[in-house]
């Protein structure tokens, strides 16, 4: 299945900064480390005997009586590593089940769209594909040929049918992978339906807190279906429910565990919120009934406007 080139334009002419100081190597849109005299202005500081007088604020001077230099901010290039999710939950529903995307349809075309938008800003762009081990790891790059590359990367995954089971989830082993390539302080966009094993949570969490102690500002868009995994609103009949990651087989009528089901899952949800906040990462929910590019739009545009 081809990814829907017209879908991904809709977003190309939306501005895409990063929340964070970040490094980079080109002129663009974003915020550098470095102060120089060349951009945009950033503070005042005291002006020290000897130095130029080239940049003191003079309009300042008429009111204060003292001496300030104007400092600046460079703008440069962002770095962005885009993170998928390739494991076998990730194919569910399966194609064609339902007209909207599935899990993975949804990841890619998303992944898809930032690369547009990045390619537009001139920005560098990896891409990390993972299951329960690293599948791709292509660092950040701008040119032509390195983003064509990511994109047959992408549109593979499209192309592939449902993965047997057994390719379970494990970010731990992706996010630790990045946090090691990744010198230069960067976006990282992770794109998962977060279902590690529950007992892997505090690794999960102190991967993600390794990212940002290495600075990096992250986004995890967490793809849900959230009308039968979070709400499990299905007919009141019974079920045969298959983990497709482990194949384990659960007989259930909906109607029986449906509330302990949802308050279980919504307690999980609360601790990725809580800890997210903490590290300060964006956490965005994904429902894939809601379309992707509606999803991005909004999330582009609120930090468009706070940023």
């Amino acid at each position: 299945m081809p990814i829907e080139q017209g879908q991904i334009q809709a977003l190309s002419a939306l501005e895409f900064k990063a929340r964070q100081v970040v490094e980079g190597f080109l002129a663009g849109l974003h915020k550098s480390p470095f102060h120089g005299f060349s951009v945009e202005f950033a503070e005042h500081r005291a002006y020290n005997q000897g130095e130029s007088t080239r940049h003191i604020d003079w309009k300042l001077y008429a009111r204060t009586d003292k001496l300030f230099v104007k400092r600046y901010e460079e703008e440069t290039n962002l770095r962005c590593q885009l993170v998928v999710d390739a494991s076998s939950s990730m194919y569910y529903p399966a194609k064609g089940v339902q007209k909207e995307f599935n899990k993975i349809e949804f990841a890619v075309h998303a992944a898809a769209a930032f690369i547009q938008l990045l390619r537009k800003q001139r920005d560098a762009i990896g891409l990390t594909t993972f299951t329960d081990h690293v599948l791709v790891a292509e660092d950040a790059r701008s040119n032509a040929v390195h983003l064509r590359h990511l994109m047959q990367h992408l549109e593979a995954m499209l192309a592939a049918d449902a993965p047997a089971r057994g390719r379970t989830t494990s970010v731990v082993e992706a996010l630790h992978d990045i946090a090691q390539r990744a010198h230069r302080r960067s976006l990282v966009v992770i794109m998962s339906d977060m279902l590690d094993s529950t007992d892997r949570e505090d690794e999960v969490f102190d991967a993600l807190q390794h990212l940002r102690f290495n600075k990096h500002d992250i986004i995890l868009f967490h793809v849900v279906d959230r009308k039968h995994e979070l709400e499990l609103d299905l007919q009141d009949r019974p079920y045969t429910f298959v983990d497709v990651e482990s194949g384990e087989q659960v007989k259930a009528h909906p109607a029986e565990v449906r509330e302990a089901y949802k308050a279980a899952m919504m307690e999980r949800w609360h601790r990725l919120k809580l800890k997210c906040g903490q590290y300060r990462i964006d956490l965005v929910e994904a429902d894939i009934n809601a379309g992707f590019e509606p999803i991005l739009l909004q999330f582009l545009t609120k930090r468009a406007r706070l940023y």
